[in-house]
């Protein structure tokens, strides 16, 4: 059943978008002359590579003149961009990953093979036993990544020491209490958080609760107070 709404979802939603994704793809490439696609690899179910497809925020070759992790101050970032970012429209190209099943649309994010190789727990290894998503919990809880990131001095350091522990642990919780009306919620939570984050996390407490999951993660997804370092899963 997941599989085919990933399937039914994917290839309605790249039709239904095509309008918009050209317009993305045009805006891009009159920013810089450059491809409007950016395919970085990622680690997918059973640790399998696979190319995601994204459209590129940031100047051409970007990955070689900076880190994996991205503020919302990072200069590499391109003025169209970050309109892009801002509205997650550069999720969009992933459903092409989710139609040819590298991706579902519903699940722990993808990952960096060098944070798999260099920085992972044996527990958050089981985030490679189900397909990456599209969006899940964290992608709701975090969807200002780069705003959390935007004083930092070192962002892969601070994306592993304040984000990435909390996002490892809604990704097992995910996993633990998967289900089809979980994925339903989590699309339409990720849709309302674009437009009312507040009113997305009110759903995703009153979600966690329902899961009997532990206070404190509770707490910091309610997203109240700032973050502090905290070591993963499984430590």
């Amino acid at each position: 059943m997941k599989r085919l709404l990933d399937i039914l979802v994917s290839f309605t939603g790249l039709v239904i978008l095509s309008p918009l994704i050209l317009i993305l793809l045009l805006l891009i490439y009159l920013n810089d002359f450059h491809s409007p696609f950016y395919r970085p690899i990622r680690v997918g179910k059973n640790r399998k590579n696979f190319r995601m497809l994204k459209f590129r925020t940031m100047v051409a070759n970007a990955d070689k003149i900076g880190g994996s992790s991205t503020s919302a101050r990072d200069p590499r970032i391109t003025y169209v961009g970050h309109f892009i970012r801002n509205y997650k429209l550069d999720e969009i190209a992933q459903l092409w990953n989710v139609l040819l099943g590298d991706m579902s649309l519903v699940g722990p994010r993808p990952q960096v093979k060098n944070h798999i190789d260099t920085c992972y727990t044996e527990k958050e290894m089981e985030l490679l036993m189900v397909r990456p998503g599209v969006t899940d919990l964290s992608s709701i809880v975090f969807s200002d990544e780069g705003e959390i990131l935007k004083d930092s001095v070192d962002v892969d350091l601070d994306y592993n020491q304040l984000i990435r522990p909390w996002k490892s642990r809604l990704g097992l919780i995910y996993i633990e209490n998967q289900s089809f009306f979980l994925d339903i919620q989590l699309i339409l939570l990720t849709i309302i958080a674009i437009f009312n984050k507040e009113k997305a996390l009110v759903s995703v407490n009153h979600l966690l609760r329902k899961y009997n999951v532990e206070e404190q993660i509770i707490t910091v997804c309610l997203r109240e107070k700032s973050l502090y370092p905290f070591p993963p899963p499984g430590t």
